[in-house]
């Protein structure tokens, strides 16, 4: 009988990997209702329970990919992959109207500026002084600093080592939930109750994930603006960290 069941989910593999990732929320949402009466969001749990499902996956099978090395949950793989990844953020920005986005006007150009460039001194200089003195490893972790998407990308360009594009990934991962569990702590303090204050906040913190898990604890009609510039951010980083910003610690580092 398990054998017949296994058979199937394996053959709908992109099915069970929706299934998976559903029970995964479910019990996440649980979680943040029974453990934190909902101040951390579902999302945060999530995270956590995938990147343990991850190594669990790794270490039985000594593999690359985590829980999608196990043929039982190889749909993961698809599901987790950049098509579906795009996708669903920039399925988000359906949500946001014209006239409101405006409004945030140079102010909110500014936060884009600011939420890449600070997040990447901090990460480089992070680097340095754990011992990283060349230009690709500094740039590639401070890239990981604006978010784990912009890390291995500029780390990709630019030729990094495959320990130095983890450790970027780590430094992002961290900055996502640490967002997402503060904001919703911060927001009254930070006047996260508009849209306009909502599309600052996403182009200064610039981690999509972190971003629209805090604000659907805040409120959720603020999440679409606040991934909106997030969003932007990520684009900014991708496109500013292994160009500008990669000849920039160059040019100080010497190499």
């Amino acid at each position: 009988m398990w054998a017949f069941i296994k058979h199937d989910l394996e053959a709908n593999s992109l099915v069970t990997a929706f299934a998976v990732v559903g029970v995964i929320m479910w019990v996440s949402m649980v979680l943040s209702k029974r453990l934190t009466y909902g101040r951390i969001h579902g999302s945060a749990f999530a995270i956590v329970i995938g990147l343990v499902l991850a190594w669990v996956g790794g270490t039985m099978t000594g593999g690359q990919k985590g829980l999608a090395d196990l043929s039982l949950f190889s749909g993961i793989g698809l599901m987790g992959g950049a098509m579906l990844r795009d996708f669903a953020i920039v399925a988000t920005a359906f949500e946001v109207q014209a006239t409101e986005a405006r409004k945030a006007g140079l102010i909110g150009a500014v936060a884009l500026l600011l939420g890449t460039v600070l997040p990447f001194i901090f990460g480089a200089s992070v680097a340095w002084a754990f011992g990283y003195r060349d230009a690709v490893s500094m740039t590639t972790i401070g890239a990981g600093a604006v978010t784990y998407i912009v890390g291995p990308v500029t780390g990709a360009a630019i030729g990094a080592s495959s320990a130095v594009i983890a450790l970027s990934i780590a430094t992002g991962l961290i900055k996502a939930i640490l967002v997402m569990v503060c904001t919703p702590m911060a927001a009254r303090w930070m006047g996260l109750d508009n849209p306009r204050s909502a599309m600052v906040f996403g182009g200064l913190a610039g981690t999509v994930s972190g971003v629209t898990a805090g604000l659907a604890a805040t409120d959720r009609r603020l999440v679409p603006y606040g991934a909106l510039t997030a969003t932007f951010h990520t684009g900014l980083g991708c496109l500013l960290g292994p160009s500008v910003l990669y000849f920039i610690v160059r040019g100080i580092m010497g190499a």
